[in-house]
């Protein structure tokens, strides 16, 4: 992991070529990749906020399936949620649609408009898990004694839940900001122009259109400075105390038992479920009528996309089972180290310095689907041993002391005991590893020939040459092979695991 990032990031370092400099394009695409970020993080915050104190106060039919259902835009391909969002917010969408009955003109979904939304679309999700965390974290007793004490919802406001998102919401923002900060596909779809460009499209606009390796490089290198520090300003916002244990009773909120109150917060989880769940619903009604008209270019795309995935996930667990095994046996420090180089770099970046090593060797275009297969499986490891590792660490701690004491060591407890007792985490891993991989359209984008293209990529081409119904129902098959592929491998890790 170390050779293969650091490795990437020094071509890059090597290439940049000194005394140019960069223009006045690639300074505006900075300027609105922190603008555009900053803006979608705050906006995701200040909507999850009420979300999260929504749900943290009510208890309902189907609201586990709710929250669980939070996590589907993480797993779900960027290309196919911009074409939800373009069948709802688009200037054909629904929306537009019910505005333009009402009088109004059509919502604008390209520019920074559109790609504010589609960040948002992402990361409210996240944001609202995050805050909800923090809420579940306060102690039920400190509701109970502030209603002894007659405390109304204003006071608890501000006695309990404010303190909480002073300590929470920084961390979430920075969080959400880091993310954005490497959109590719999102400004690839919706960016509409230059003047909404990032520095990821600027990257890619420098390879495929002006081959300028040296451009590239420095926007590279920006990048990377840019995400750093993202990341230490997430670290940093995310140390403060907690509000201490309890007794982990089950949280009453006698402070929102009026009806206004419960119809606010029903409405709250209403637009905040419609908002999500209405782009994958177009997705379906859109892309049924698709699949009758799709090309063989498709189903090909459908075949490398698999292979692709499959091949990551090989690749993932190779690296992450002996990495969170050595984690978990007391090796943390350069170990964890180099699994979590991936939060720090961008997919692009990397895909970058591979180009530049790759291209004086080789031909980089017939390598595109295996270099695509090893970043994939690089930037999902992060998130890997986010699951595996907690697991390990369990396992050592109640079993090793039992297996030392038969002199089971090595390759025989990994065997015996890690493995079996570790299926299901590596199953969900697996499978996030493959969904992930399935909707990436990123290094492929450098690398792709006409001949051979993933379904993400082939679905971008098909948007570009206005074949809008085929490019719907490649957009179903996508969801459908990687909600399989997920739903196969994780479902696969828990059968029999008990034995």
């Amino acid at each position: 992991m170390a050779v293969l990032i650091c490795g990437a990031l020094l071509a890059v370092a090597l290439n940049a070529e000194t005394g140019r400099g960069l223009g006045r394009a690639d300074w505006s695409a900075i300027r609105f990749t922190v603008s555009q970020a900053a803006l979608s993080a705050a906006i995701s915050v200040a909507i999850a906020i009420p979300v999260a104190r929504a749900l943290a106060r009510r208890r309902f039919a189907g609201r586990s399936l709710l929250i669980t259902l939070l996590g589907a835009p993480f797993i779900l391909p960027v290309i196919v949620a911009v074409l939800g969002l373009l069948a709802v917010f688009g200037r054909g969408g629904w929306i537009s649609a019910a505005l333009g009955w009402a009088g109004f003109g059509p919502v604008p979904i390209y520019g920074l408009h559109g790609v504010v939304l589609a960040h948002v679309f992402f990361n409210l999700p996240l944001a609202t898990r995050l805050i909800l965390q923090g809420w579940q974290e306060i102690p039920a007793e400190r509701f109970r004694l502030a209603a002894q004490l007659g405390a109304g919802s204003g006071a608890i406001w501000r006695l309990l839940e404010l303190p909480m998102l002073r300590r929470v919401a920084p961390g979430a923002l920075a969080v959400i900001f880091a993310v954005c900060l490497t959109s590719f596909a999102v400004a690839l779809t919706l960016g509409g122009g230059p003047k909404a460009t990032t520095i990821e499209l600027a990257i890619y606009q420098a390879f495929r259109f002006d081959f300028d390796l040296g451009r590239a490089a420095l926007l590279s290198l920006a990048q990377l400075v840019l995400t750093f520090a993202a990341a230490l300003l997430a670290l940093k916002t995310s140390g403060a105390e907690g509000f201490g244990a309890g007794l982990d009773r089950p949280v009453q909120r006698w402070d929102a038992s009026s009806t206004l109150l419960r119809v606010q917060d029903g409405a709250l989880i209403v637009l905040a479920a419609l908002f999500l769940l209405l782009p994958l619903l177009a997705i379906v009604l859109d892309g049924v009528p698709g699949l009758s008209v799709l090309p063989w270019s498709v189903f090909r795309a459908a075949g490398y996309s698999i292979l692709v995935a499959l091949g990551s996930t090989c690749v993932l667990l190779a690296l992450a089972v002996p990495m969170a095994a050595s984690i978990a046996t007391g090796r943390a420090g350069p170990v964890e180290l180099a699994g979590l180089l991936g939060l720090a770099v961008s997919p692009l970046v990397i895909g970058t310095g591979l180009f530049l090593i790759v291209n004086p060797v080789a031909d980089p275009f017939a390598l595109a689907l295996p270099v695509t297969a090893l970043v994939n499986a690089a930037m999902a490891l992060p998130f890997a041993l986010r699951i595996l590792v907690p697991a390990a660490r369990e396992i050592v701690v109640v079993q090793g002391r039992l297996a030392l004491s038969l002199d089971m060591r090595g390759w025989p407890f990994v065997r015996r005991v890690l493995l079996p007792r570790l299926r299901p985490q590596i199953g969900f891993a697996a499978g996030l590893a493959a969904a992930l991989s399935m909707g990436d359209l990123g290094v492929i984008a450098l690398f792709a020939d006409p001949n051979r293209a993933t379904l993400p990529l082939q679905i971008y081409r098909l948007m570009g040459a206005y074949q809008m119904e085929a490019a719907a129902g490649a957009a179903l098959l996508l969801l459908i092979l990687s909600v399989a592929l997920f739903w196969s491998l994780d479902r696969g890790g828990r059968w029999h695991a008990e034995a």
